[in-house]
């Protein structure tokens, strides 16, 4: 992402439904800060959130990519996917969440890749579920003044689906139960 994706950023990160699990939108300075933040790890770590733009139109509709997060106690690489709410429900972050699987894989050379998922948003557990993500533990993260409940995703290279149709036989989570998580 570069300054010229800050209004189809502002648009996700803005938008109060998109943004629930952060505990709602962010204002413009948040804004700039994430993206300030995303342009440092470029050049920190060499990889970020990416803008995921169509094809066909080269609007940008989401964010997805890997940073350095601590997850279970430990320094972690993350698959992070956050996308305009227009373009919910047609793959994309799924899509974008497995390519960058691959590349955590096969360019970085990384033994396993997490996806850390507020226990309450069930779109988002279902995407690290059809990336080939099993639940390997429970967290909390203090954000914004809010103790969030979370559930660490993880695959591991060894058990890696590398195309997202080879996952059809896994069922998506239509409903969170506490209890068996």
């Amino acid at each position: 992402m570069t300054e010229h994706d800050l209004p189809a950023l502002r648009a996700i990160l803005q938008d109060a439904e998109t943004m629930v699990a952060y505990e709602g939108p962010f204002d413009d300075d948040e804004v700039l800060a994430w993206l300030e933040r995303m342009m440092r790890r470029y050049t920190d770590d060499g990889f970020a959130m990416w803008a995921v733009v169509l094809r066909e139109t080269g609007q940008m509709i989401g964010q997805c990519g890997l940073t350095r997060q601590n997850i279970l106690g430990q320094d972690v690489v993350e698959i992070g996917y956050l996308f305009n709410r227009a373009f919910w429900h047609h793959g994309y972050a799924t899509e974008a969440a497995a390519a960058c699987k691959l590349y955590a894989f096969d360019v970085l050379g990384l033994e396993r890749v997490y996806s850390q998922v507020r226990d309450t948003n069930v779109a988002s557990m279902n995407v690290a579920i059809r990336t080939g993500m099993t639940v390997r533990g429970r967290f909390t993260k203090h954000y914004r003044g809010v103790t969030m409940p979370h559930l660490a995703f993880a695959v591991d290279r060894v058990d890696r689906v590398d195309r997202v149709d080879q996952v059809d036989q896994v069922d998506q989570v239509d409903q969170v139960d506490q209890t068996k998580l």
